[in-house]
């Protein structure tokens, strides 16, 4: 009783498993294609997210930024929807300095994560944009790191 078991259970699986009469094998495939092709399409249009078109990036930040010879740089930015900026600079430490005012347009990278200040020149013009942060970039547009790297973060006020 037991062989003539087994081969009823293979058959029964084997006919389950084939394709039912009037089902197109093509049309299946063609399913399983556009379900790949939406799973890309979907990737795709995540890569597409960046901070310039996600974000709600425009508006001004405030933080003080480590100096060498001083307390601190109290440094304000102000990003218009218009790609321009405003950018304040005060030396804290320094006695009475009035703020240093500089305005100008900016352009974002090609990944839209990170905008550079034109007019901006031996200083740091470049800032990568987080929710709610901007953080300062070094002289070659890389991430500051080491024991100061929150000191350039500047918040969303």
């Amino acid at each position: 009783m037991k062989y003539l078991l087994l081969p009823a259970f293979a058959a029964i699986f084997l006919v389950s498993c084939s394709p039912k009469p009037g089902t197109d094998t093509a049309s299946a495939a063609a399913t399983t294609s556009d379900s790949a092709t939406t799973m890309t399409d979907t990737s795709a249009m995540q890569n597409e997210h960046t901070s310039q078109n996600s974000l709600d990036w425009n508006g001004m930040y405030k933080g003080v930024l480590p100096c060498a010879d001083c307390e601190g740089i109290e440094t304000n930015i102000i990003l218009n929807t218009d790609n321009t900026y405003l950018i304040q600079t005060k030396y804290l430490g320094k006695g009475e300095t009035k703020p240093v005012e500089k305005t100008g347009s900016f352009t974002w990278n090609a990944e839209g994560n990170t905008v550079i200040f034109s007019g901006v020149e031996n200083a740091p013009n470049q800032y990568f944009v987080g929710e709610n942060k901007l953080i300062q970039l070094d002289l070659a547009g890389k991430k500051i790191d080491g024991k100061l790297a929150e000191k350039y973060v500047l918040t969303k006020q």
